[in-house]
């Protein structure tokens, strides 16, 4: 029986994201889910293709490339092909077992925030319903698969991050045939790096964690705030590094598609972080449509330091975690009354990206490099007059990351 909860913890199991108490129980659900027998594989490709697996595919691997909360993948190759695909299939069955589950946490979280952690979750919960039952139409994420690798390709010579190539004629909502893109999961990057004879602490390593978390930053920065439809869930599992330090993001069953309003308005949010202006800060509150309350001193100087909590991955000196619910935090001197569903998503990308950046050993701030993206997408709603942005080349911009990078 696969256990539902897995992918809860995935989404609110981040030890910067939630209490220790509440990680500590989460984080031992999400390290392996238990695979679907291949008999049962082959019979919903059967049901769902319309065609006995052998006449599909010269090659199909027994045991699968990983089994997550919603699907296993499995390495194969198509009939008069050369290249190998991966092939995703549904566990039959899971839809209703974590839809129940979540339904439970709706009513954990309405009494979670009766106590002293003053914040929205219950909208969190929502919008997770929301996000979670979209995962289930593999139609759906092929779509979305579609449209930010053309989205990427479109603004950019080269595309910051591989998207994989759906084969289109062999997607339904249980079953995803896509390209197989070659790499070697994030968590492992430490071990290649030993096993390749590289200093872990030389310029080598460094260059290379340096441009695996630039090309993400850039692709989201991009996704977010110039177009506001992104995926959603950049969690270690979903980051392979291919040859060259490329990156390749995978799985986007959790794509997130957000209204203009609230774009320009983290748009707004962006640029106020990254000038640390408090001021700017509480108005982006309002157009966001964030509803705090606080008594504490030094109300705005507090509100900042929260937007920098929940919307910046930058790191307080000499802090190598941040914690939101210690005693010391902002969301325990301002309450968090109201919090929009969709923008919970923003929240959790940025937090995933927080990790990584951890993980690398890169201390830096995604507003500082999103602030162009920022500036572009509001001098083209309008917001921003042309005498306050100067456009950057590309070239100039990616100095400009490099720069930030290393001054963090």
């Amino acid at each position: 029986m696969l256990c539902a909860p897995t992918l809860v913890a995935q989404i609110i199991g981040k030890p910067d994201l939630a209490p220790a108490a509440w990680v500590r129980r989460l984080v031992t659900l999400c390290d392996h889910a238990p695979a679907t027998p291949i008999d049962v594989v082959q019979l919903v490709l059967e049901r769902e293709l319309g065609r006995n697996p052998g006449e599909m595919f010269e090659k199909f691997d027994i045991d699968p490339l990983g089994s997550a909360s919603i699907a296993q993948v499995h390495l194969a190759r198509l009939k008069g092909d050369k290249s190998d695909v991966v092939v995703k299939v549904q566990h039959p069955g899971v839809q209703e077992l974590m839809m129940t589950d979540i339904r439970n946490l709706q009513a954990f979280a309405l009494y979670m925030q009766k106590t002293d952690i003053k914040f929205d979750l219950y909208s969190v919960m929502k919008e997770m319903e929301k996000q979670i039952g979209y995962e289930f139409d593999f139609m759906r994420e092929a779509h979305a698969m579609e449209r930010i690798r053309r989205f990427l390709l479109e603004h950019n010579k080269r595309s910051p991050v591989l998207v994989p190539r759906v084969v289109r004629n062999l997607v339904t909502r249980r079953v995803l045939v896509m390209e197989y893109i070659d790499g070697i999961p994030i968590m492992n990057l430490g071990e290649e790096i030993a096993k390749r004879g590289i200093n872990p602490h030389g310029k080598v390593a460094a260059a290379a964690k340096q441009n695996i978390l630039s090309s993400l930053t850039q692709a989201y920065g991009q996704m977010i705030l110039k177009s506001g439809f992104f995926h959603a869930d950049p969690h270690p599992g979903n980051i392979l590094i291919c040859k060259g330090s490329q990156v390749a993001l995978l799985d986007y069953g959790q794509v997130k598609d957000l209204p203009d309003k609230l774009r320009l308005g983290y748009a707004n949010m962006v640029l106020a972080i990254a000038n640390r202006d408090p001021v700017r800060v509480s108005e982006s509150y309002r157009e966001l449509g964030i509803d705090t309350l606080s008594n504490c001193q030094n109300e705005q100087q507090e509100l900042l330091r929260l937007a920098e909590t929940m919307f910046d991955t930058k790191l307080p000196p000499g802090v190598v975690m941040l914690q939101p619910f210690s005693e010391e935090s902002s969301i325990k001197k301002i309450a968090v009354k109201a919090f929009p569903e969709e923008l919970f998503s923003v929240l959790r990308t940025v937090h995933l990206l927080r990790g990584l950046s951890v993980g690398l050993g890169i201390n830096y701030s995604c507003a500082d490099q999103w602030r162009p993206f920022a500036e572009e997408a509001l001098i083209a709603a309008g917001r921003l007059k042309g005498t306050d942005f100067k456009p950057r080349s590309r070239s100039r911009r990616r100095s400009l990351m490099k720069r930030l990078f290393w001054r963090g």
